[in-house]
């Protein structure tokens, strides 16, 4: 077999594969040994029948398909893997046969390959650095939450309705005078704060006393996803049967035993440096985005549809996962909104370019800068998640699976690029937004990929994909109701 290969359109790659008289003869023998028993004649038994009769009864081309794809399983890995330092496949094949006699066959194979990136420049540029700090607001703002999560469900009987509770009640809906369909429940649990409900319901809620029928007034929004009711006015008419309220733990020792600490002052110090962590994890991260954000800017790159269909898919299981947290099955939720997988992965179109743009900017620059992981750094890495689960480094490096160990080796490569692009450009932090809580949490995106797939046991990065990931209401675990927000 004689090959070549030669750049076609949009980033990717055709391969010609020619073989010759005796290879095609070959490859229809073997078709033809591993099919003959699906072939009867009278006066042969079922899978004694000679090839040529075969040929005869059923046309010369009976094995032809089955042969060409002998051929193309045999030889086409091979070639890939002869021209590995050459292109990185990053799809599946288009196949054609190119030419098809007894003298020869000419196979071709269009794959897509990872694009190079052209890069304006990396080094020297004024890039905004991220930077979140904490409070002693922000421990007692998380020390609150936790009491909250915590805390007992109690019956209200001798107060009104208030933010935070739950509340039991039954609702009609009618627009224009009229009721519609989801409008109206019976004994409906509803947490008032939760943002369940459209705009303006629960608000009203609020400040109901036990029997209480009134009025709620509110308008659907213009992108709410019944057709009938958009942008128009609604009143519901609501009953409250029954308020649940909640007795927080009190913050003592007690509590904080429970909580681990030996007094209250322990646990806040430990509930701070939690807190610190997860600032410092998340200015990293948004300031590694921003890094590639503002020289991705000046990058291009002809990706090829089969990488950005790629990380759809990585986003859309993303989404998933965060669902199946929450207790929702992704076919649920779809099937609600009225989606089906493939429809509502486009949504992930746009921020998959961005992503991959980014993962290519990373790899140049790693590339360009000759920046790689010694051994050194990575027995100390192997060393570190060693000792994390309390086992000896050369025994817990013979039990790593070699996909994870790339992944130490990459996830070096990647803070090494970082560190360099820090050093190598003007960072400044911006005070009027330093901290603020409207800043998005962006990803690290290519910053861990680069690497290749997940691996055993590891900590995939952060994605732009998670930000796609509906939040779960209440109305996912409850019957369907027009009074609920749109919920995508």
């Amino acid at each position: 077999m004689k090959y070549e290969t030669a750049p076609a359109e949009k980033s990717t790659v055709k391969v010609t594969m020619t073989f010759d008289a005796a290879e095609w003869a070959e490859a229809n023998n073997q078709a033809y040994l591993k099919n003959r028993k699906k072939y009867a004649v009278n006066g042969f038994r079922k899978g004694k029948v000679p090839k040529h009769v075969l040929e005869t009864f059923y046309g010369k081309g009976v094995f032809y398909e089955d042969a060409l794809n002998l051929l193309y399983s045999q030889h086409y890995g091979e070639v890939l893997e002869k021209e590995k330092t050459n292109f990185t496949v990053v799809g599946d094949p288009s196949l054609a046969v190119e030419d098809l006699t007894d003298e020869k066959v000419v196979l071709s194979a269009t794959v897509p390959v990872k694009p190079d990136v052209k890069i304006e420049t990396y080094k020297g540029i004024k890039i905004r650095k991220i930077e979140y700090t904490v409070t002693d607001a922000d421990v007692e703002k998380d020390i609150e939450s936790t009491r909250d999560r915590l805390a007992e469900k109690v019956e209200v009987t001798d107060r009104a309705a208030e933010n935070g509770d739950t509340v039991s009640i039954d609702f009609t809906g009618k627009a224009d005078g009229k009721e519609f369909d989801g409008g109206s429940a019976e004994n409906y649990d509803l947490t008032l704060g939760s943002h369940t409900f459209i705009a303006g319901f629960e608000e009203q809620v609020v400040g109901m006393k036990l029997g209480e029928t009134k009025d709620v007034n509110v308008t659907f929004p213009e992108d709410y996803q019944a057709e009938n009711l958009k942008g128009k006015p609604a009143v519901f008419t609501v009953t409250l049967h029954k308020i649940t309220g909640k007795k927080l733990p009190e913050l003592n020792e007690e509590f904080a035993k429970k909580m681990g600490s030996d007094s209250v002052e322990a646990y806040r110090a430990k509930v701070k440096e939690r807190l610190i962590k997860n600032a410092e994890s998340k200015s990293r991260n948004e300031t590694e985005f921003s890094i590639l954000s503002e020289i991705a800017k000046g990058a291009s790159a002809e990706i090829p549809d089969a990488m950005i269909e790629t990380q759809e898919d990585y986003s859309l299981r993303n989404m998933e996962y965060n669902l199946m947290y929450q207790g929702i099955k992704l076919d649920d939720y779809l099937s609600y909104i009225g989606s089906t997988r493939e429809a509502y992965k486009k949504n992930f179109e746009e921020e998959a370019k961005t992503t991959v743009l980014q993962q290519l900017v990373l790899e140049k620059i790693m590339k360009l800068e000759k920046i790689e992981a010694t051994q050194k750094e990575i027995d100390a890495k192997v060393a570190e998640q060693a000792k994390s689960v309390g086992k000896n480094a050369e025994e817990y490096k013979k039990t790593i699976d070699p996909r994870q160990l790339e992944y130490i080796e990459n996830d070096i490569k990647v803070t090494k690029t970082f560190e360099f692009l820090m050093a190598n450009n003007e960072m400044y932090i911006d005070p009027v937004e330093r901290n603020e809580e409207k800043l998005v949490s962006k990803p690290k995106s290519a910053a861990k990929k680069a690497g290749g797939e997940k691996a055993e046991g590891e900590t995939k990065p952060k994605t732009a994909a998670k930000k796609a990931s509906a939040e779960k209401t209440a109305g996912e675990t409850k019957p369907k109701t027009a009074a609920k927000k749109k919920e995508s």
